[in-house]
Formats: structure tokens, sequence, C-alpha cells
């Protein structure tokens, strides 16, 4: 019974490390995103930091409009880079986890 804790306190480490390294690895995964007519483009890492927004000229006569397209266009990114972070640390989270009855934590 001891060993089979220390095991799985080893395996948790390992999984905590491997985590760490997953979210490294997100940071260097880009998301681009652009409105319908391209004039204004996104892009953040996976861990959802904003890297660079491109903003055309011609939205620059139309505060209102630049603020919508900022609103829509960054929500999208940051929903699109949410499911690519979510499926990579879940995978190496589900993948780690010693099977502990009643620890569903990530299904």
């Amino acid at each position: 019974m001891f060993g089979d804790i220390m095991g799985m306190m080893g395996k948790l480490k390992e999984t905590q490390q491997k985590i760490e390294d997953t979210k490294k690895r997100l940071d260097t995964v880009l998301i681009d995103e652009q409105s319908n007519d391209g004039l204004l483009k996104v892009t953040l890492t996976a861990n959802r930091k904003i890297k660079s927004i491109i903003v055309d000229d011609s939205l620059l006569e139309d505060k209102e409009q630049l603020e919508d397209y900022l609103v829509l266009v960054i929500n999208k990114a940051i929903e699109k880079a949410t499911n690519v972070n979510e499926a990579e640390l879940g995978a190496v989270a589900k993948d780690g986890m010693p099977n502990i009855p009643g620890m569903d934590l990530f299904k």
C-alpha cells in the first residue's frame, strides 16, 4: 500500500513537470485570428497572451467600428487559444493521473 502511494506521488510530480513543459511549449504556439474582411488581425499564444494586433488604416477613421472589431476578433482568438490550451493540458493531465477511484477531475 505504502509503495503504491509513493509511486502515485512520483507520477503526480512527473505529471506536474509535463504540465509545466506543455505550458512553456504553448507559449510558442501562435493562434491567428482576423476579421471577416481581413482589416484587423490578432495573434496570440495558446497561453492567451497577445503577440500582435494589426489594424488596417481604413479602420482608424471609425473609432466605434475599430473597437467592435477588436472585441470580436480578440474574443474569437481567445476562444481558439483556450480550446488548444485545454486540449493540450487536458491530455497531459489525463495521461499522467493515476487511477484513483473518485478522482475524475479531468474528465
